[in-house]
């Protein structure tokens, strides 16, 4: 799950992912094949790869960095296999349901792609351009990216604070308590009531 939300990587190109395709040099990253079998470089944040090195360190301890074995994997009949989809989504679905017990603000149906597009909306929000969230994420529209910058309501706010300053005459204009009401009868005139 955290490889998911760091990567911001379909559920398809993590399960694809050998132990060839990570490289932890001084520029650490992970190479994803996405579709139509397009690759492409996503760096690996220092806490990502401490989880990483650890994990291949418990799963893959007699493995080299050129192994061709994938990075997640199901033992089938005494081999490793590639995790499915269904196996992921299974995992993923039994780990939030734990989470949401002990926290509510867990979605109740927490799946593979909510990491994905979690990435995207944290990449956005810390000032990252659609392009580079576009790339990142291996869209091949930019339209397909846009869907965060519309959803961001938050950054709007923001953007209209930034835009007219609380000491412009504008300013004084948009303050709501200038608008509070409590005469009984004006409310009544303006609901239609009298």
């Amino acid at each position: 799950m955290l490889f998911l939300f760091k990567t911001g990587a379909r559920i398809q190109e993590t399960l694809d992912i050998q132990l060839r395709d990570i490289q932890f040099g001084k520029h650490p990253r992970v190479m994803l094949t996405g579709k139509g079998s397009k690759t492409r470089s996503i760096p690996l944040r220092e806490n990502t790869v401490q989880h990483l090195k650890k994990y291949i360190k418990i799963f893959h301890a007699d493995e080299g960095i050129y192994s061709e074995s994938y990075l997640f994997y199901t033992v089938r009949n005494g081999m490793k296999k590639r995790m499915t989809e269904d196996n992921a989504r299974g995992l993923i679905r039994k780990y939030g349901i734990k989470a949401r017990k002990k926290c509510a603000e867990v979605p109740e149906n927490v799946h593979p792609h909510l990491f994905r597009h979690s990435c995207a909306m944290s990449l956005y929000q810390s000032g990252v351009h659609l392009t580079l969230i576009s790339e990142w994420l291996g869209h091949a529209n930019l339209e397909t990216t846009l869907v965060y910058a519309h959803a961001d309501t938050e950054i709007k706010r923001k953007a209209i604070e930034k835009a007219i300053p609380k000491d412009t005459p504008l300013g004084e204009h948009t303050n709501a308590e200038r608008y509070k009401i409590d005469d009984e009868d004006v409310l009544k005139q303006l609901c239609g009531l009298r």
